[in-house]
Formats: C-alpha cells, sequence, structure tokens
C-alpha cells in the first residue's frame, strides 16, 4: 500500500484564498517541500487516505474549520499524530470569543476600550438596568462571537437597545463598548491595523470605515514614536498563543495605545494588488516566506 508523506497540508474553503495558497504552494516548490490541500471538493477522500493510513503530513495549517467544521475532523488527526499546525483549532477557538480576550489583555496589562460585559440572554434573561453613562453618548453593542463586523449595533443610545441586541444571539455574551477616538498625526487619524506573524510584526495605517492598508514606513513609526504598537502586539501574542493573528490599536490623545479589535483569526490574506481593501502584497510574500520556514523546521528535523 503506498503511502503518501507529504512537509505541507493546508485546508481553505474561501475562494479569495487562492492567491495566497498559490503563493505558498510556489514557496513549497521553490524550497523542495511538498505540500497537498484539502478543500471542499477532496475533503471526504483526503480524510478516508488519514483514515486509511495512506497520507500523512508534518505541518497543518488549518483556513477551514472556522467556518465548516467538517474540516476539524483533518485538524484533530493532526493532533493526535502530533503534527505540528499553526493557530491550533484549540487556541484559535479560545480567541474567537472577544469577552475571554478583553479581560486577558487588561489581566497582561493592555489597554481596551471602557467595556461591560452582558451575560448571555439564555443564561440569565432578566438583567437589571446599568449605568451607561461611563461609555458615552454612544457605543458598540457587540456579540462576544463573529467578526467582520456581524451582529454589532454601532452607535447604540439606550438600555432597550441592549435588551433587545442579545435576543439575536441569545447563546452568546455581549460587550457593551465605548467608542475610541484617535489622535491625528499629519494627515491621518492614529488608527492601526498591525499583523503578527511567527514574531514578525507588519505595521499600516488603518481606515476602519475603508478597511484600506496603508503601510507605516520607518519613518513615520520614527517621526511620531509608534514603536509601542510592537510591544502592545508582542503582548497580545503572548495572551493568544498564536501564530498568525491581526488586531487594530488606536492611539488616544492621552497617548495610550488602546486595542479596539483584540485578535482576529482567520484573518483577510487577501493581496491588495487583486483587492482594493487588501493586505500589501510585500506583507503576504513575507507572511508565506515565515510560515513555510515553520514548515522547513518541522521537516528537516
Amino acid at each position: 500500500m503506498k503511502i503518501n508523506n507529504y512537509d505541507f497540508c493546508i485546508a481553505w474553503n474561501w475562494e479569495y484564498d487562492a492567491d495566497f495558497v498559490c503563493k505558498l504552494n510556489e514557496l513549497c516548490h521553490t524550497n523542495g517541500l511538498s505540500i497537498v490541500q484539502v478543500t471542499p471538493e477532496n475533503l471526504t477522500d483526503f480524510q478516508n487516505l488519514l483514515n486509511d493510513d495512506r497520507i500523512t503530513f508534518r505541518v497543518f495549517f488549518d483556513r477551514a474549520s472556522d467556518t465548516d467544521k467538517r474540516f476539524i475532523q483533518v485538524d484533530q488527526w493532526a493532533r493526535d499524530h502530533n503534527v505540528y499546525r499553526p493557530n491550533a483549532y484549540e487556541r484559535a477557538y479560545r480567541t474567537w470569543n472577544k469577552a475571554t480576550m478583553h479581560l486577558e489583555l487588561i489581566t497582561a496589562g493592555v489597554h481596551t476600550p471602557y467595556t461591560i460585559i452582558i451575560p448571555p440572554y439564555e443564561e440569565q434573561p432578566e438583567i437589571d438596568e446599568i449605568d451607561l453613562s461611563p461609555l458615552g453618548k454612544s457605543f458598540f453593542i457587540k456579540p462576544a462571537h463573529g467578526g467582520g463586523g456581524e451582529g454589532i449595533t454601532r452607535e447604540a443610545t439606550t438600555f432597550n437597545q441592549v435588551l433587545i441586541a442579545r435576543r439575536v444571539k441569545p447563546d452568546d455574551t455581549y460587550l457593551l463598548q465605548a467608542h475610541v477616538y484617535p489622535v491625528q498625526l499629519g494627515i491621518r487619524p492614529a488608527w492601526f491595523r498591525v499583523i503578527s506573524c511567527t514574531g514578525q510584526i507588519y505595521l499600516s495605517w488603518w481606515d476602519p470605515h475603508t478597511h484600506i492598508y496603508i503601510p507605516l514606513t520607518p519613518d513615520e513609526e520614527s517621526l511620531y514614536n509608534l514603536t509601542q504598537l510592537r510591544d502592545v502586539t508582542s503582548t497580545i501574542a503572548d495572551v493568544c498563543n498564536l501564530e498568525l493573528f491581526s488586531t487594530e490599536i488606536a492611539l488616544t490623545s492621552d497617548c495610550l495605545f488602546v486595542v479596539v479589535d483584540y485578535v482576529n483569526d482567520q484573518i483577510d490574506l487577501r493581496l491588495k494588488s487583486k483587492a482594493h481593501d487588501g493586505v500589501p502584497d510585500e506583507y503576504i510574500q513575507s507572511i508565506t516566506k515565515h510560515l513555510i520556514d515553520i514548515v522547513k523546521v518541522y521537516s528537516y528535523t
């Protein structure tokens, strides 16, 4: 019985990951590494090969199971066989809870927006009225789980809106969160999107409305004394224990670096050359290199 041994396995199911996967594929071949892809189209056959011990791999990168639970079985095989897993499912799963991350980041000394955490409706249907004045004139209502702005009320002003919102996802915790207002640095608001990959940190100016990345230059980092963005991101990396994630950080008028979007996984890895709100191509090129460096370590040992 033939056994196919691969250095790297990537699972993906989002059509816009194609360019990112293509770059990983090219780098693997350049470095003499073998790669196999698991997609919705071949998932069943691939799982059968795993069950029959006809395929193995040394590193598994999961870009699918957060939206398609069928892929968890591949992750489970990898876990049971001591395969190295960047952003391992059990670690990533913990970061998907914004309420958990909020509390852990505060404990780690990271500045976050003023937040009130509300228990799930199913757990506690009736809650006493809360003093919302510390949140300001308007505030966010956010479910603890979900991304891309899904389920978020951005300009809430009343307690009744809180009561209505928590019924939308009755099994989820909710966060009531104050707006954060960045200081102006030159021609731009001091709002940043930061990507961390295996200790490498990629800084960008970020527009939370248009989602446009503009790389932060070394000169700008020095001019505006923004090195602390790296320190804050490193602290978040220690807390979340993920190899690849992004975060959003705003510098406020009282000189605080406030983390406004804690840990994003999975992150959108579309190329800027293909999508106006994509990640700068040079960042994607570097990220893929560092991921393949992981594969090298586990393939050559």
